[in-house]
């Protein structure tokens, strides 16, 4: 049988994203670590490029609503992945986080994700100014971790594959190890993907991975001619937490991609208990599972990624205001045109959505704006693609003129404020990282966490005098 012709015939590499993307796409996040671990062990076994299972929403989501420590998770993770690579997905200087956090709180928070567990930095910024990834980039270098460079795929007036090229080539400069092109609105075109695939490939000297979300409809076709033009690897689920505002599912493409050229040779049947298992997670969380199912052509106006579709659904439902949906992502085309083109990725995203939704329920554009869009308008988030709106940055700005240098420049030393700040709830490093991340979020967490520890040192204490 004829496959076509492929670039290349080395077999194709399938980065697991199910504990990060699959279940923020599906799942709002929500998912616990206690309901990852009993998956782990399996899926080490089946020949994952890596797995992709911290950072993005994930750090926030556990704090904020689970009262889940993500260190330990990171921990127990490592604990049971021999064979697998972890990675984490890093917003460049705003981390796990939606602000730009100061250079010394960067070094530190790379430093104790490399020293817990994680091999690999997936490293982007939202507005592709890599000025806000330098100093990512060079902590988990000097931690001896490798670094996956981004880049934010977008449509837009000022985004070409000549550009994205040039961004991807200064990336490998600053010692990126791999190239990852993220459609995570569901937006690209089969065409496109083969066109981008083959001009990274020929342009660079690293490899190159594909991650795109089937909101569009279109992902699986992409991934098809991304392989035929040689992309080294692409990041899937499982099917239960796949396709809908989620990736593709990594058992139709292995069954695809049988006997050709670039067949990765991986056993199917080693999925068959896996998906019975994650169909069960699926429906222990049901209440947190998306109703965004199918094909939603709209993304290819709104651009929204599927996590951040998968949050305005839960907001808009919490405000008893679902139905306004469609309006919301309507206005979202406006508002992202008057930010000068963003991609449309965390924290732009986040913005973008909440700005609309604002404008939506108000009735009013922008006549209420977000301290983020003030910052964004300032120039604290980087540099934007194209020209903001005059109009709104005068609104947000008033008479003040934006900065022009790189933003993390004028924001002080923060770790001896957070130190002191978060005194004797912190028990080690890494909580006081979580406090200097998440200041008004994480007391309450730290403080649980604490309680718990105290709990379990004097059930140890009265075990030992028991036995005495």
């Amino acid at each position: 049988m004829s496959y076509g012709v492929f670039a290349t015939n080395t077999p194709v590499r399938f980065n697991s994203l199910e504990f990060r993307d699959g279940q923020q796409s599906m799942l709002a996040t929500r998912v616990k670590t206690k309901d990852m671990l009993p998956f782990l062990e399996r899926m080490d076994k089946i020949g994952f490029e890596n797995m992709e299972m911290w950072g993005g929403a994930t750090f926030d989501v556990c704090i904020r609503y689970l009262n889940d420590d993500p260190w330990e998770r990171l921990r127990k993770f490592k604990a049971v992945m021999k064979n697998t690579p972890l990675k984490m997905v890093c917003r460049g200087q705003n981390l796990v986080g939606y602000k730009a956090y100061p250079d010394d709180i960067v070094r530190r928070f790379i430093t104790a994700a490399a020293r817990n567990g994680i091999d690999i930095f997936l490293i982007f910024d939202a507005l592709e100014d890599l000025r806000n990834c330098e100093t990512a980039f060079d902590a988990a270098l000097q931690a001896g971790k490798k670094v996956e460079g981004s880049i934010q795929y977008n449509i837009s007036p000022f985004h070409t594959d000549k550009l994205r090229v040039q961004n991807a080539l200064e990336q490998q400069k600053m010692g990126a190890f791999a190239i990852h092109i993220e459609d995570m609105a569901g937006l690209m075109t089969p065409g496109g993907a083969y066109a981008l695939v083959s001009e990274m490939k020929a342009a660079l000297d690293i490899p190159v991975y594909l991650h795109c979300h089937c909101t569009g409809g279109m992902a699986e076709m992409c991934y098809w001619e991304a392989i035929r033009a040689g992309v080294d690897g692409v990041d899937v689920t499982t099917s239960p937490l796949g396709l809908g505002p989620s990736l593709p599912a990594v058992e139709s493409l292995i069954a695809a991609l049988r006997g050709t050229p670039r067949d990765p040779g991986i056993d199917l049947s080693l999925f068959n208990s896996l998906n019975n298992d994650f169909k069960a997670l699926r429906k222990k969380y049901a209440e947190n599972a998306s109703e965004l199912v199918g094909v939603d052509v709209g993304c290819l106006q709104h651009q929204i990624p599927g996590g951040m579709l998968t949050n305005l659904e839960s907001q808009l439902k919490a405000m008893n205001a679902f139905d306004r949906l469609p309006e919301v992502l309507e206005e979202a085309i406006h508002v992202r045109a008057d930010m000068g083109y963003p991609p449309l990725a965390t924290p732009s995203s986040q913005m973008c959505g909440q700005q609309a939704t604002t404008n939506v329920l108000t009735g009013k554009r922008y006549g209420t704006i977000s301290k983020e869009m003030k910052e964004y308008c300032r120039g604290m988030y980087g540099k934007a693609p194209g020209p903001l709106n005059p109009d709104l940055v005068k609104k947000a700005l008033g008479d003040e003129s934006p900065i022009s240098c790189r933003p993390a420049d004028l924001i002080p030393a923060g770790w001896d404020q957070a130190e002191k700040e978060v005194g004797d709830l912190a028990t080690c490093e890494e909580d006081v990282l979580t406090y200097a991340l998440f200041p008004t979020v994480a007391p309450a967490f730290l403080e649980e966490k604490k309680k718990q520890l105290e709990n379990v040192h004097k059930y140890k204490v009265e075990r030992i005098d028991k036995k005495k």
